[in-house]
């Protein structure tokens, strides 16, 4: 079997509210799947549904090939979990903590030490010695919280929002522990609102809103649905806007606050060289030009109603 995990029209619902609304999603074996959603989007309760925390109310799941709910012991002997919160008891050490959690799995005392020098080996900590965890930093912290998640050593990783109030020093830490664990075979849920986070690490991307999936597909796929990519130029001469917008022919946009003019760029080096000779030729400076592709955050906002450019995916576009 390919898929790690199977969402086949899940729904479920707290009272009058809607939190899953016909969920679809396949996350094949040993690869990061992110799930990008507003808060409220039904992102939290996937998790919970999947990790047999929360019994779903119709349609079918399945995790490393068991259903969650008339299998559920044999899914959780087969998961990890990193809430976002941390698990851990800042009062002890990094490797009494991790020894803790192995003896709360019955690893027993040998196996649980031997497990807990392994983790704090791969996730950098070693060195903390019996340093109390409340003496972490924020990035050191979500790391042992990694960590204790994978003392089983789980064929399917649950991260939800792991790097939240993170700075970005310990978002960095995460990131790479989280590329680590995909470059072992770990698969690896990963929900978020970041869309760096998602960009960076997720193979494949799945956006919810309103308790179903609205869009699927690469990040850079994802991005081709709101558009290829741009030139942007910010002229000096805010009088001169109109003027640089119609040089740069149709499709230009302007933002008039940050004297922004985008335009389509079909051809990335072909658009940005007859840019840059036709505002030379009008005599209109520029203080920048540069050739971008859309970003995660255009497509979020796009297709989750927070942006101008708000419009439905195609069938085609949902399923690529």
């Amino acid at each position: 079997m390919s898929e790690a995990i199977v969402v086949d029209g899940v729904h479920k619902r707290y009272g009058e509210k809607r939190a899953l609304a016909g969920l679809d999603l396949t996350v094949r074996r040993g690869t990061v799947h992110g799930v990008l959603g507003p808060n409220g989007a039904g992102k939290t309760t996937a998790v919970r549904v999947l990790t047999t925390l929360l019994r779903h109310d119709g349609g079918r799941a399945e995790v490393a090939g068991f259903d969650v709910r008339s299998e559920a012991a044999e899914v959780r002997r087969r998961i990890g979990l990193l809430g976002q919160h941390a698990a851990v008891d800042e009062e002890l050490g990094g490797r009494q903590n991790l020894e803790m959690f192995g003896r709360l799995y019955h690893l027993g005392a040998r196996r649980a030490g031997l497990r807990a020098d392994e983790l704090l080996e791969r996730f950098g900590l070693s060195d903390t010695g019996r340093k109390a965890v409340k003496q972490y930093s924020g990035g050191m912290r979500r790391r042992l919280d990694l960590a204790a998640s994978l003392i089983t050593d789980p064929e399917v990783l649950f991260l939800d929002e792991p790097t939240t109030g993170l700075d970005p020093r310990g978002r960095a830490e995460v990131w790479s522990a989280v590329r680590s664990l995909a470059g072992g075979g770990t698969t690896v849920l990963l929900t978020t609102q970041y869309l760096e986070e998602a960009d960076q690490l997720a193979a494949r991307i799945s956006v919810i809103d309103d308790g179903r999936v609205i869009a699927e597909g690469t990040a850079d796929r994802l991005k081709a649905m709101v558009g290829g990519d741009r030139v942007d130029v910010v002229v000096r001469d805010a009088h001169r806007l109109g003027e640089a917008a119609a040089l740069l022919g149709d499709g230009a946009t302007v933002d008039v606050d940050r004297r922004l003019i985008g335009a389509p760029a079909a051809d990335r080096m072909r658009t940005l060289t007859r840019t840059v000779r036709v505002l030379e030729e009008a005599g209109i400076e520029a203080e920048d030009i540069a050739v971008r592709r859309p970003t995660l955050d255009e497509v979020f906002l796009s297709l989750t109603g927070g942006g101008s450019g708000t419009r439905t995916p195609t069938d085609a576009e949902v399923a690529a």
